[in-house]
This record gives C-alpha cells, structure tokens and sequence, in this order.
C-alpha cells in the first residue's frame, strides 16, 4: 500500500488525559474509497482516535496526516473535505429538517442555488423529501440518522467519519444506512465507521481492533476470522447451563455462549480443547464437540483477552 492511497496515515498516535492512555502509540492507515470499520470494547479510544484525526483533539504524541493535511496544523482546512456523523443526534431539534440542512449549507458556504438543489437531491436520496417540514425533534431514530447523515454530506465531503451512527436505530434502518455508505463508497468516499454491530462489521473492508488503547488486529473480516489462532467448539449437551458454569475456570477457555440447547464456546487454541474435554470428563459430564467455524465476535474476544500487542 503506496502513501500515495492513503487517506489517513497516523503513525505513533497517542492521547493522555493525565495519567489515562486513551489511545496508546497507534498506527493507522486508511486507503482511498475504503469504508473501514473500528471495533473494541467501550472505552477503548475508538471514539478518542476519531476525535483526533478530525482535528477535534489535539493529540499528545505522533503524527497525523488526513487527505494530504497534516493534523492539527491544517485541522481547519480540513474541516471543508471531511464529513464527521456521532452517535447522539447533533442537529437542531427545534428546526425542520429542511431548516436543518439550509443551515449547514449556510455555515459550509454554498450558494444559495448550489445549496437548494444540493439540499433537493439530498432530501430525494434520503427518503426525507415529505418530512422535509417536520421538527428534528419529532422525528424517529430512523429518520434522525437519515437527517445526519444528509447533513455529514452536504457539502460532498472526500472523507466521512461516523462513531457508532447505528446504535439508536432498528435492524431495517441499519440495513438501508450501510446501504446508503457504500453508494458514497462507490462515488469514491473513503469511510471510516466505529461500531458494536458485528453484521455490520462483516460488511466493512478492512478492520481494525481496538483494545486499552492499543490496535490489535487489522485486516479484511475473511482474513481476520480465517487467521484466528483459537478456534470455536459447538458443545451438544442435555444442560448447557451446567456445562458453561463447569467451563468458567477451565484453562483455555477464552468465552461460552448458550445457543439454543447447544453451547459454543472459544478456546485460545487447537490444543485446549482436550484440556476442555478432560475438564468435563473429571466433573462427570457427558458432550460431543464439533469444531465450527470461525466468526468476527470470536476473533473480537480472542483479541481482546490477549496480552496488549501479542495480535497481529
């Protein structure tokens, strides 16, 4: 990957809140019209990393260069090329939606004829056209994020930041939203999104894994799940409950879950599952186990139960 496709190279990138690492020595690349996804636990410093190559936080050591501008020194030009979407809705909920977007265009500069029809398409595309004089305030969780993300794209910005812009909305809306960031993907919009979805993480590019501030893991979600040194059981037993409460102290196991009358679970390696077996040989429980594949929440707890830097 040549630096001349990377819309965000951060190398060394560092934030302290006194005695807190938020984000720890991170290094970041992001190529052109790539829609990249962020995932860890909360309080990992996704939010603080966003925070921070937009130009909105000053970092406390390493280098950012965004679109070509080397942040912070550039953070204010750089405001004009990039789009930035939070979880908790921004806009004004006293204004219309229409009002709302008007607005935006106003304090990005458009005219007044560039920004009706660019407002007109945006209304069009986002199904808002016959909420358009309906209060922000009113409108449903689906309809709020429609209304943000028209407005983090007013001014047809090259790079688009969203943290976590899903969490308030039902599955249908989710779905018609990703629907909506791979179109600017195809127009050549390079995304960068946090979230807690897995679905949704399975539908990013590339990923990267964040933990204690630490990236962990990066690569596609077919190479990160492919790659998993540990590796997921299906447990086939008559009480479940009972074998996952036997299995909270077994060496090895790294997580379980109930599905169903089954119980899967991940183990930090091939090797532990005779340990698993012995484990529940001794307390007088009978199993069968099968191993399955792999999936993006075992590669989630895998990397964040390792020791900070031991993932790849």
């Amino acid at each position: 990957m040549s630096d001349g496709e990377l819309v965000i190279k951060a190398r060394g990138l560092t934030k302290r809140f006194g005695d807190f690492t938020a984000v720890d020595s991170l290094d970041l690349s992001v190529q052109r019209s790539e829609v990249f996804g962020f995932l860890g636990p909360n309080g990992c410093g996704k939010s603080t990393t966003i925070r921070m190559l937009c130009g909105l936080l000053l970092p406390s050591a390493g280098e950012i260069e965004v679109l070509g501008y080397k942040i912070p020194q550039d953070a204010e030009a750089l405001k004009r090329r990039i789009g930035y979407m939070t979880q908790k809705f921004s806009l004004y909920e006293d204004l219309s939606v229409i009002e709302n977007l008007q607005f935006l265009a106003a304090v990005q500069g458009l005219g007044k004829a560039a920004a009706r029809a660019r407002i007109d398409e945006l209304l069009q595309r986002y199904w808002l056209t016959d909420i358009h004089q309906q209060l922000a305030g009113t409108l449903s969780g689906g309809q709020r994020q429609r209304l943000a993300l028209a407005g983090a794209v007013l001014h047809k910005p090259d790079l688009l930041l969203l943290d976590e812009p899903t969490s308030a909305v039902d599955p249908q809306s989710r779905r018609e939203f990703w629907d909506s960031l791979f179109e600017l993907a195809d127009a050549g919009t390079t995304l960068l999104v946090s979230t807690h979805y897995m679905d949704e993480a399975e539908r990013c590019m590339r990923l990267g894994f964040l933990d204690a501030g630490k990236l962990v893991a990066t690569g596609s979600p077919t190479e990160l799940m492919d790659n998993l040194p540990g590796q997921a059981l299906i447990l086939d037993c008559q009480q479940p409950r009972q074998v996952q409460a036997c299995l909270r102290d077994c060496p090895g196991v790294l997580a379980t879950a109930q599905i169903g009358k089954a119980l899967r679970i991940l183990i930090d390696s091939t090797d532990a599952q005779e340990t698993v077996q012995q484990h529940l040989k001794q307390a007088n429980i009978s199993v069968q186990i099968q191993p399955t594949e792999a999936n993006l929440e075992d590669v989630f707890v895998y990397v964040t139960h390792k020791p900070a830097g031991a993932a790849s």
